[in-house]
């Protein structure tokens, strides 16, 4: 690219966008309105890094022009009440890391049949205190469920799936749901389109404009190459990463599954089009993009096509287009990759990316410290995370509606005699409930047999017991399977982020095995902790001493005491302390002159737990406060306490 396409761009050319391609819009008004000034503001801020970036990823001036007048376009366009939402929020900072925030995360179908169904259901949200709800995802897609991906594979980005309702039932959502306090999160899979996708039909057709929206090749040299340095997604249930299409005699790149065609954001048409999707669901009222497999964006022929600078660089424009045409949406990334690699998708403080990333390593190491009792791996990345700069925000989970996947830093595992495969052995034989003392029941997902690898599958509650404990009709191991399944939550509530539950968790749902006995759901299963939500066990949250109401109620007051206490916010300091005994987390909290300690015993145990000083402490649990040196702490108990 010549020096010139790289030079920002001056005062005066800014004025003329007829004479300077990609200049800033004006609106053919001598006195603008306040909303065309506030857009005209903010294109100011960030049009020069803007068009730097794209035309040193696509050096095409007049694709850049038309992006432009694009972002006017649906910035005109975008309702005066998520304009006035927007300039709330921007004044506001960053407000989705208040210690208010709690979501939930749901699949429409399963929860309330349709849109008006889960508009239908908010007073029971309300009553969950959710104030964030995850529509999993919900635009059209095959009617064939085993060619869906779980909704993954869309075939267009601006219809509702039918059964589910329509575009206005979502906007109707979404300004209810702004009324209430409510925000509203969904999936944009930017990686790929379903093969039933306008552009994948037309491509197949053989027109040329579509067919450079994609991957197609027919040299199979460039094919091995891809199949020697690229790593499978799914190397059992979906392996390769071409799909041979014979009526073209060339194969397509599908790094997930066959019927998922990957985009070529080389072609800028692709970008453009993307945001301009993207843009359009901002303007329904969408709050939160979940940004769908982002590392893999950009391939590379001789890479392994995973992280690559320019998907920095397409986060970092996407951050910026919406910053100046919906600066109230936030960018939450799903980077499911070594810690190492998570973190710059942050960007930088002055150079943002992404708002939000999933918490995923903790994730996965949480539940390996469940099953080894051990909390060492667990405390070196909580320790971390807290030494992030705290403008970084993660998003904090227990379970979703993905697998969860032995991401494990081994090397440091190797340092206490864990070896990698043994080790994952081990973590699919506890959770499935083979290994010695293991309550948890679940079900493999990608199981390799060749290698052994597997990822693992089922609800919280399945995994701390619950199901066990009720099938056996064992009241005993049930209190234990519910202090742990509290304990868990209260350990994800203690970090700083934005907490997320999946929906049935707050009332103890268990597996469901009835995925085994759909012809188009039996090969994946994820579909065990997909199940229908049970909304008979709701009638139950009110009854005394089940379940239900055991679990639902100790979450609330979880949340309540994380909502009303000043040592949960985001602007908190936050470490472990080293404790004598492995089993034993210690996480503390300091803030404005007050200390927290919270302390979570992983073991099957009764543990005795020695305070750094005797002192009185609040136990924010009950507000009794009580001068401690020492207290007992259950097997899977946990406590709370403040000085």
């Amino acid at each position: 690219m010549s020096s010139k396409a790289k030079q920002p761009i001056s005062s005066a050319c800014m004025s003329n966008a007829i004479e300077c391609k990609g200049a800033l819009p004006t609106d053919g008004r001598g006195d603008a309105g306040l909303e065309t000034r506030a857009f005209q503001k903010r294109l100011e801020r960030h049009h020069d890094e803007l068009r730097w970036l794209y035309m040193e990823l696509y050096d095409n001036g007049d694709m850049f022009a038309e992006l432009v007048d694009q972002m006017k376009r649906f910035f005109d366009d975008r309702p005066d009440r998520l304009k006035a939402l927007d300039a709330a929020r921007e004044e506001a900072g960053a407000w989705y890391r208040s210690q208010k925030m709690l979501g939930m995360q749901m699949y429409i179908d399963n929860f309330a049949g349709t849109i008006a169904g889960v508009e239908a259901r908010l007073p029971y949200l309300e009553r969950c205190r959710v104030n964030y709800i995850h529509l999993m995802p919900f635009l059209d897609t095959p009617t064939d469920k085993s060619r869906s991906d779980g909704g993954y594979a869309v075939k267009d980005f601006r219809s509702v799936r039918p059964d589910l309702g329509t575009m206005d039932d979502l906007a109707h959502l979404a300004q209810v749901c702004h009324e209430r306090g409510i925000s509203l999160c969904m999936d944009f899979v930017m990686n790929h389109t379903s093969e039933e996708h306008e552009w994948a039909r037309r491509a197949r057709a053989g027109e040329g404009e579509y067919m450079s929206r994609y991957f197609f090749e027919a040299n199979q040299d460039v094919i091995d190459r891809y199949g020697r340095d690229v790593p499978q997604v799914f190397p059992t249930t979906a392996p390769g990463h071409w799909t041979y299409l014979p009526e073209l005699g060339q194969c397509v790149m599908t790094q997930f599954y066959p019927y998922q065609w990957d985009l070529n954001y080389k072609n800028p048409r692709v970008f453009n089009e993307m945001m301009y999707n993207f843009l359009y669901l901002a303007n329904q009222g969408i709050d939160i993009m979940r940004l769908d497999a982002v590392p893999y964006i950009w391939k590379q022929l001789g890479t392994n096509c995973r992280n690559l600078p320019q998907v920095h660089t397409l986060v970092r424009m996407m951050r910026m287009i919406g910053e100046v045409v919906c600066p109230g949406v936030v960018l939450l990334g799903e980077v499911v990759m070594a810690p190492v690699e998570v973190v710059p998708y942050f960007g930088t403080v002055e150079k943002p990316e992404c708002h939000m990333l999933y918490n995923v390593t903790t994730m996965a190491t949480t539940w390996h410290t469940v099953a080894t009792g051990d909390v060492r791996l667990l405390r070196l990345q909580l320790d971390a995370v807290c030494g992030l700069p705290k403008e970084y925000t993660f998003l904090n989970y227990l379970r979703c509606h993905d697998d969860i996947g032995w991401g494990l830093d081994y090397p440091v595992l190797r340092r206490w005699g864990q070896e990698e495969v043994p080790h994952k052995r081990y973590l699919n034989d506890y959770f499935q409930g083979y290994a010695p003392g293991s309550t948890s029941r679940g079900a493999l997902y990608n199981a390799d047999p060749v290698t052994g690898d597997a990822r693992f599958c089922a609800t919280t509650a399945s995994m701390c017991g619950i199901e066990a404990a009720g099938f056996e009709g064992d009241a005993e191991a049930m209190k234990v399977a519910v202090r742990k399944d509290l304990m868990l939550h209260a350990y994800m509530l203690t970090q700083s982020g934005l907490p997320i539950i999946y929906s049935g968790d707050e009332v103890g749902q268990i597996n469901d095995y009835s995925y085994r006995d759909d012809p188009e759901k039996a090969d994946d299963s994820r579909y065990i902790h997909r199940g229908a939500f049970p909304w008979g066990l709701v009638e139950e949250i009110d009854r005394e001493g089940t379940v239900q109401n055991r679990i639902f109620l100790g979450l609330l007051e979880l949340e309540r005491i994380r909502c009303d206490d000043p040592i949960f916010s985001a602007e908190a300091t936050v470490f472990t302390k080293d404790y004598s005994d492995v089993s034993i987390l210690w996480i503390v909290r300091e803030r404005a002159g007050k200390t927290l300690h919270a302390v979570f015993n992983f073991s099957d145990r009764e543990k005795t737990i020695w305070m750094p000083e005797r002192s009185e402490y609040t136990d924010l649990l009950s507000g009794e406060r009580t001068e401690l040196a020492s207290f007992e702490l259950p097997a899977w108990g946990f406590a709370w306490f403040e000085l």
